[in-house]
């Protein structure tokens, strides 16, 4: 075992140990140069008769994980193979395993393993999409950890391995009794994507009902047997991943992750309720020809306005008081006819009104399979133009209106990236293209910026950002956006200086130009009080006493005399 307070390669303290299994330890140990914390995965020689078998396998996790770069996978930075044993020095995952998780919990709630089901469809497409598709093969709850985010990391990949078109079998067979597919023992020709799948769908059996697959009674039955407030539809979801035939499962991981997305539209009450909402809208519809045949002028009048069923859908939007229910009238509308643009315009217009993205609205986008242009191609196609619109418009509901603050940017910046793409060859949309490429560059500084801060690259990106800040409200300034948007931007520039006035100045932003910032949004405001709403003037309030606290911290942190 190493030793508490030892030095590895000259370079990792060893701090503590923080896990050991059969054939390895791991522990906390730093750079103390970086100041960085790290992993230390030690496989002892002499522990293990099969080392040779082990070391293989450690060579290919190491060279797997060097190729690999995605959020919810660690990075290897260094393999120390001494006489004694195997070190492999990789990010250090601040959190628990999903497998602890159940040992102190109990089962986990279904909201919570859909969203984590979620993030680990991601990075297995993303594994299953490389140019030699990696097969993981050893999905788990004590694979997975759970970080203080919420976001899962995939951990060990010892048991990994490339797919290989032409091979007929696994050169070996291996995984967890009660978590592999049938096919990974052999005899079944060698594992691939559907194989995680199998995997991903019992570790979700085990999150969701608190019983281990691999404990007695060695099954995988339906989930409501255990619970039957579980959902039918994520039952269906599960039972479908761990058919014993591949071919019975879901084929590839953008299958399931659609099932995902979508469970509670597939539980047997929901079905019944959708039939029934047909049933209803074609018993109006006949209702409505029986009136037109009659001679009733108005109608006749609204059917030829209306002209189609996408018509028809519009209007009832337009005319419907319930915002959600306005917001999925416009995406039924776009399902029916996808090319045009008035639906996906309505959707924007009516989820933002009230001053808040909400989760339910962003359900109904996620149930249409609505997502960036991987499922607008239709759209993207025939109209261009207005699909780059709605992208923007896209990317403006999740940074300014989205509920949740802590996933807001994220979320935005793929819809502006994707908008930028689609200006970029449109001269006419420059000030577009110019916002959308600010909301990129300021969304990757948000989203590198503490991992920056820990490994001290962090310098000069204080700089560019605030540069960015400055850009887009000068954008702002020669074509306002909604007034809310204006607002927020304004929020935003006064609540970094109080966050980034140290680093602003070490970057070289001047004192007087933070000032003059913060004054010209203060003289805007001032203009934007005449005739404002009540919760226009409680934004405005709230952005002084922000500004109040900002010239304060630049005062102090400039050294700026009274």
């Amino acid at each position: 075992m190493l030793k508490i307070g030892s030095v590895i390669d000259g370079k990792y303290k060893i701090l503590n140990e923080i896990g050991h299994g059969g054939m390895s330890n791991v522990y906390l140990a730093i750079n103390e140069k970086a100041n960085k914390p790290w992993a230390v995965k030690e496989v002892r020689k002499s522990l293990n008769r099969d080392f040779n078998l082990l070391r293989q396998s450690l060579l290919v996790e190491t060279d797997l994980l060097k190729k690999l770069k995605h959020p919810n996978l660690p990075s290897i930075v260094d393999v120390i193979d001494s006489d004694e044993n195997f070190l492999i020095v990789m990010d250090y995952i601040e959190g628990n395993t999903l497998e602890r998780l159940l040992a102190e919990e109990g089962a986990q709630t279904q909201e919570k393993v859909a969203d984590w089901a979620l993030q680990l469809c991601d990075v297995l497409d993303y594994l299953h999409a490389r140019p030699a598709p990696i097969i993981y093969r050893d999905m788990k709850p004590s694979n997975i950890m759970l970080k203080s985010d919420g976001n899962v990391v995939l951990i060990d990949f010892g048991t990994a391995r490339e797919f290989k078109e032409r091979n007929v079998a696994d050169t070996c067979c291996l995984g967890t009794n009660g978590y592999a597919a049938p096919e990974q023992f052999g005899g079944m020709g060698q594992t691939d994507a559907r194989t995680d799948i199998y995997c991903l769908g019992a570790t979700l059996y085990h999150l969701v009902t608190g019983h281990n697959p691999s404990e007695p009674p060695y099954a995988i039955y339906p989930i409501t047997r255990w619970n039957p407030m579980l959902s039918t539809g994520l039952e269906c979801i599960i039972q479908k991943c761990t058919q014993k035939n591949p071919d019975d499962r879901y084929q590839n991981v953008r299958e399931l992750r659609y099932d995902l997305t979508h469970y509670r539209d597939l539980e047997t009450q929901a079905q019944r309720r959708y039939r029934a909402r047909l049933r209803l809208f074609g018993a109006s519809v006949v209702i409505s020809l029986v009136c037109a045949v009659s001679g009733l002028g108005f109608l006749v009048a609204a059917g030829r306005k209306q002209g189609s069923e996408y018509q028809n859908m519009l209007h009832m939007a337009q005319i419907s008081s319930d915002s959600v229910e306005a917001c999925r009238l416009y995406l039924d509308a776009a399902a029916v006819d996808g090319s045009r643009p008035d639906a996906y315009h309505g959707f924007y217009t009516r989820a933002v009104e009230d001053g808040v993205f909400s989760d339910v609205e962003e359900d109904l986008l996620l149930r249409h399979g609505i997502s960036t242009q991987q499922y607008l191609q239709n759209f993207k196609k025939k109209n261009p133009g207005a699909y780059a619109d709605f992208c923007y418009e896209m990317g403006n509901a999740y940074w300014y209106y989205y509920e949740h603050e802590e996933n807001r940017q994220a979320r935005a910046v793929s819809w502006f990236q994707t908008a930028m793409e689609s200006y970029a060859s449109n001269k006419a949309k420059a000030p577009e293209y110019r916002r959308c490429r600010l909301y990129v560059e300021i969304g990757t500084f948000y989203k590198n910026v503490v991992a920056a801060q820990i490994d001290g690259t962090d310098a000069t990106m204080y700089g560019a950002y605030w540069r960015s800040l400055a850009e887009l409200k000068a954008l702002n300034d020669i074509e306002p956006d909604r007034e809310i948007i204006t607002l927020r931007i304004y929020r935003e520039i006064a609540t970094r200086v109080v966050e980034y006035v140290r680093y602003f100045m070490e970057d070289g932003v001047t004192s007087s130009e933070i000032i003059t910032m913060l004054d010209r949004i203060e003289q805007d405001m001032q203009q934007m009080e005449q005739g404002a709403t009540s919760a226009t003037q409680q934004e405005i309030e709230t952005i002084r006493w922000i500004i109040d606290g900002a010239h304060k911290m630049v005062r102090a942190t400039y050294r700026i005399k009274y």
